[in-house]
């Protein structure tokens, strides 16, 4: 299609939905999201710990520790995580106790209960929660973030009627992917800030500044102008090069996006993945375990399938639960000379390799090629960095330059059997979405953690209107059938023509709610409840392309706040017992452990939320809300849930925006087009 053509296709796109929005109730209150002062306990503080020996980005030889880094075997749980697991699942109790006591469940008693089942050391029994944030770009991470921000208490209003604060400091793991990743990594590279402080940011800092485009750098009077930007971003790459390791695409990637996610100068160049370890909030038990997720794309390979190995980071280690690689490596000595499990004698050991930014870039190494077509477009940019990514934007698919290199390879001669990757000096990693699993559901449904609920974030740009679909539910799903699952279990999910037509991505969602339905392997588990929590529109049109690069602020908190919503169903509004029903979703595997009766009132949450395990075609239902049936979704444009008190117009500005966004996605692929 010619340029001219596709544009005119995309303008004649509407601006809003079909259906005007229906007014369904008035919007009850909600917290700030805005850029109000709030106390000076809520400031943003640096991190006192950028970890890197060098000072900087690039990676250093270090002398190896007594107890030389080693790979195990992906059977257990670390020492390092039981131990740090010890603290944090007593640290829940209390929060727990507090969260399901707002909840009201009617003939419940919350706080003997939870006090019953984490009396002395076993804590088997206690709810065990979960939070998944999907990728999706900025879209991804302004979701996600709306709700972090109900769940968490420190939130003001989150723990008024209505609202779920509390979930969050109840919970036991974070994990994020992609742009969910950038959400993840932010929170835990700035103290594990608060939303709102994180949208608040500070002066002469660029801190969640989504107005500014990355391609253009801070907009900081006096301090940065596009040129000084990109020269330090390429400086701190050549930093690593220099140092004797091979750089990429996802090291630019990362750099330029630390800019808006650190709240430190030129985006923490020395902030590595390991030192949240020991940050004195999460070393203490006071915070999730965070973990981002890539896949594994063996050199020769383009299309990354549900049998490519999954690899997760977390603060300790760096490895896959699948049955191919089944190891972890210490995250802290990442690119360390191991060979067969083992930094040999005459191995180094390195330090600095994991910086925070080539963490969260490998988990959305999607966008490497978006920043290759767009950086040589940008005024200001340097001629040779321009030069350079011309270069490499037409040797991309030659020298495969978009993916993440870990060199060496952690996992050389590991596992020599079983491993794609034991015999290859470079592990090649990519944007953890690649394989349709775009929520980071894999390592919180290992049997070995014992994960009870995950709340599943889902803000995935399935169909023609960048809404989801559930086909990253689907694609879990799928892979737990096939031998690289090795026993893990998932709840069955329907096709994308069922979560169309029966509105599951529009509304929240409970699978797997019956434990007795599944089949447990000797050594196995129940699989975790899922809580479906798909993005759609509540109060503001939230649907911005993947690519859209820089949103005004207002959008930013609109967005938020409709994920706020979408946690909350707008304080009670479109369901006065959603919060009985979160409670009931947190505490239905420990009743069943437990042999406690179900309330009668987590009986009709289930009833009310769980999918019934019908599909469209067994159920009757062919179209609703404008959906004609048919996979893609092409037909597929959701009305508000809640009208605006102040009426439409935040909704369809939205819209206005998220248009002009699909409209130069499509310059970006029509450029690219005209290339090849």
């Amino acid at each position: 299609m010619h340029l001219h053509a596709l544009l005119q296709l995309v303008l004649s796109l509407p601006l809003t939905a079909n259906a005007e929005p229906v007014p369904l109730f008035a919007r009850q209150k909600q917290p700030p999201h805005d850029l109000a002062v709030t106390p000076r306990s809520d400031l943003i503080v640096p991190r006192a710990r950028p970890d890197a020996p060098s000072g900087g980005y690039a990676p250093s030889v270090v002398e190896c520790p007594k107890d030389r880094p080693r790979i195990r075997l992906a059977n257990a749980l670390s020492q390092a995580e039981s131990e740090w697991l010890a603290k944090r699942r007593k640290n829940t109790v209390d929060p727990m106790i507090q969260f399901l006591k707002r909840a009201e469940i009617p003939d419940f008693d919350a706080e003997a209960y939870i006090k019953s089942v984490s009396s002395g050391d076993d804590l088997s029994n206690l709810p065990n929660i979960a939070i998944a944030v999907s990728g999706g770009g900025y879209r991804a991470l302004m979701n996600g973030a709306g709700f972090i921000s109900a769940a968490d208490s420190r939130t003001p209003g989150s723990t008024d009627k209505g609202g779920i604060g509390g979930l969050l400091q109840s919970t036991t793991y974070l994990s994020g992917l992609s742009g969910g990743g950038w959400l993840v990594s932010s929170i835990y590279a700035n103290n594990f800030s608060t939303i709102s402080t994180l949208q608040r940011g500070r002066k002469d800092s660029s801190i969640w500044r989504f107005d500014d485009s990355i391609f253009n750098g801070p907009d900081l009077p006096g301090v940065f102008d596009t040129a000084r930007y990109w020269a330090d971003v390429a400086e701190q790459v050549r930093s690593k090069r220099k140092a004797g390791f091979e750089t990429s695409i996802t090291d630019y990637w990362g750099r330029a996006l630390s800019y808006q996610l650190i709240d430190a100068p030129d985006g923490g160049p020395a902030y590595t993945f390991s030192s949240i370890s020991e940050d004195d909030h999460f070393s203490a038990g006071q915070a999730p375990f965070p973990i981002l997720v890539a896949d594994n794309r063996p050199p020769g390979m383009k299309a990354v399938t549900l049998s490519a190995t999954v690899f997760e980071f977390n603060p300790f280690e760096m490895g896959s639960w699948d049955p191919t690689t089944y190891g972890f490596a210490p995250t802290r000595y990442l690119a360390s000379n191991f060979s067969g499990g083992v930094v040999p004698s005459s191995g180094r050991c390195v330090r600095g390799f994991d910086s925070i930014s080539y963490v969260f870039g490998t988990s959305s190494s999607l966008f490497n090629a978006f920043l290759l077509q767009n950086i040589t477009s940008v005024e200001g940019v340097p001629d040779w960095l321009i030069e350079q990514a011309t270069n490499l934007l037409e040797d991309i698919d030659e020298k495969e330059n978009d993916v993440a290199k870990y060199e060496p390879n952690p996992f050389l001669g590991w596992l020599n059997a079983s491993n794609p990757v034991a015999h290859v000096t470079d592990l090649d990693l990519v944007d953890g979405g690649e394989d349709l699993q775009n929520i980071p559901l894999q390592p919180l449904i290992q049997p070995l953690r014992a994960v009870d609920v995950i709340f599943a974030v889902d803000s995935s740009a399935d169909t023609t209107f960048s809404w989801p679909n559930g086909t990253a539910l689907r694609a879990t799903y799928d892979r737990s059938l096939t031998p690289i699952a090795n026993g893990t279990l998932f709840p069955p999910v329907p096709d994308d023509v069922t979560f169309l037509a029966r509105g599951l991505n529009n509304r929240p969602t409970f699978f797997g709610c019956s434990s007795s339905n599944f089949t447990v392997p000797a050594g196995g588990r129940v699989p975790p409840l899922v809580v479906y929590l798909p993005n759609a529109p509540y109060t503001t049109y939230s649907n911005v392309t993947t690519f859209t690069p820089s949103y005004p602020l207002s959008q930013r908190n609109d967005i938020i706040l409709n994920g706020y919503n979408a946690a909350t169903q707008g304080n009670g509004t479109l369901d006065e017992n959603w919060v009985s029903c979160v409670a009931c979703a947190v505490l239905s595997r420990s009743l069943d452990r437990t042999g406690t009766a179900v309330p009668a009132r987590c009986t009709e949450c289930f009833e009310k939320y769980c999918w019934d395990g019908k599909t469209a075609a067994q159920a009757g239902d062919v179209s609703i809300q404008g959906v004609v049936s048919g996979a893609g979704g092409e037909e597929y444009q959701p009305t508000l849930k809640i009208q605006d008190v102040e009426g439409e117009e935040s909704g369809a500005a939205s819209m206005i925006v998220g248009r002009s966004g699909m409209i130069w996605v499509c310059v970006v692929v029509a450029f690219v087009g005209l290339m090849l």
